[in-house]
């Protein structure tokens, strides 16, 4: 297992990364924006268990063979892009839908509900091959190699990245659920909100969608 004062410098990094803001704080953001405080810690619990995918995948080695791979890379980025610009597209449209069946009211449940949300969460997080990326980048550096086990440290710094990631983006829910039921009273407010979230997350897809495979 990792000396005691290399994981507590892991876990410093790991922190200082969680609350930086990246594309699943800004996800979170949206999805708390367009359907509440229910559906943003869904979203946050289901963007931790895609997280937890690539955590495995990277110890068993499958990410360093996606990654390797121009063809697989290009294949996972287009598909996690086009399903995240596809969900924001349907933010958008149900935000206009509910303002013109004045559908919007301020105790409005989640457009989506918190199970569609988890789910959604889980495969925007579990497609994104930067997430592959970064956690084959960051947690090698803090595995010590003569300890022995690799796989299990791996698996330990992953799942503690993963942990510290999923509390932040639990906090950002509750920042932005505040926001939302301040501007809950005024509707039109509400709707651009909701719009915004959607293009939100088209943009991310977009960004996604032009990530470059890692050298």
């Amino acid at each position: 297992m990792p000396d005691p004062t290399h994981f507590a410098l892991f876990f410093v990094a790991a922190l200082l990364l969680a609350i930086t803001p990246g594309p699943g704080i800004f996800y979170v953001a949206a999805r708390t924006l367009a359907g509440g405080r229910t559906e943003g810690m869904a979203s946050s619990f289901g963007t931790g268990l895609g997280g937890m995918v690539h955590v495995f995948a990277g110890a068993l080695g499958v990410s360093a063979i996606v990654l390797a791979s121009a063809e697989l890379f290009t294949a996972l980025k287009l598909i996690g892009a086009v399903y995240l610009v596809w969900l924001g597209i349907r933010t958008i449209q149900i935000a206009r839908r509910d303002a013109a069946a004045a559908l919007i009211q301020s105790e409005d449940i989640a457009p989506v509900g918190s199970r569609r949300a988890f789910r959604e969460g889980a495969i925007v997080e579990a497609l994104n091959p930067k997430t592959a990326a970064f956690f084959l980048a960051f947690i090698p550096q803090f595995v010590d190699s003569s300890a022995g086990n690799v796989a299990l440290q791996f698996l330990l710094l992953g799942f503690v990245s993963v942990i510290l990631n999923t509390l932040a983006d639990i906090g950002v829910a509750f920042a932005a659920s505040r926001i939302r039921q301040g501007a809950a009273a005024r509707p039109n407010l509400v709707r651009r909100l909701r719009e915004g979230s959607g293009a939100a997350m088209v943009a991310l897809g977009i960004g996604l969608a032009f990530a470059k495979r890692p050298a």
